[in-house]
C-alpha cells in the first residue's frame, strides 16, 4: 500500500464538557468515516501516563483533571487531495460546537505515514 495522508487532531476539552465531546466524535466519528478517501477513523481519550514509571511496567492511570481533558483523533486518507476536501466539510460541520466544548482551539499535524517495515523491504529490493 503506498503512503497513506494522516491528520492527528488535539483536543483540550472543558471538563464539564467531556460527556458531550464524547458524544459528538461518536456522531463525527460516524460521519466522517464516510467521506471520500477516509481510511480510517479514531478518537482517543488520553486515560494514562508514564510520568514517574519505570520502564518495562504498565503506564499509570491519571487521577485528577488538571485544566483540561485530552482528546487526539486519527484521521488517516488515501490522497492529501481527498484531505483537503474532508477537512473542509469537517469545518463546516462541526468547527463551531467544538469551539465552545474546547479550551483553545484543536490543533492539528499533518503529515504521510512511513513505510510498514515489509512495504520498506520490498521498495529496496525494487528500487
Amino acid at each position: 500500500m503506498a503512503k497513506s495522508f494522516v491528520e492527528i487532531k488535539l483536543f483540550q476539552v472543558k471538563p464539564e464538557k467531556t460527556e458531550e465531546f464524547e458524544a459528538m466524535a461518536e456522531r463525527m466519528s460516524a460521519e466522517q468515516a464516510k467521506w471520500d478517501g477516509c481510511i480510517a477513523i479514531k478518537y482517543v481519550k488520553r486515560f494514562y501516563t508514564i510520568d514517574g514509571i519505570e520502564p518495562g511496567n504498565p503506564p499509570r492511570e491519571l487521577t485528577k483533571v488538571v485544566k483540561c481533558v485530552k482528546y487526539y483523533s486519527y484521521w488517516e486518507f488515501d490522497t492529501k487531495e481527498n484531505y483537503g476536501k474532508a477537512i473542509r466539510l469537517f469545518f463546516d460541520c462541526y468547527r463551531k460546537d467544538l469551539q465552545r466544548l474546547l479550551i483553545s482551539p484543536f490543533d492539528i499535524s499533518l503529515g504521510y505515514s512511513l513505510p510498514e517495515k515489509e512495504q520498506a523491504a520490498e521498495q529496496q529490493v525494487s528500487g
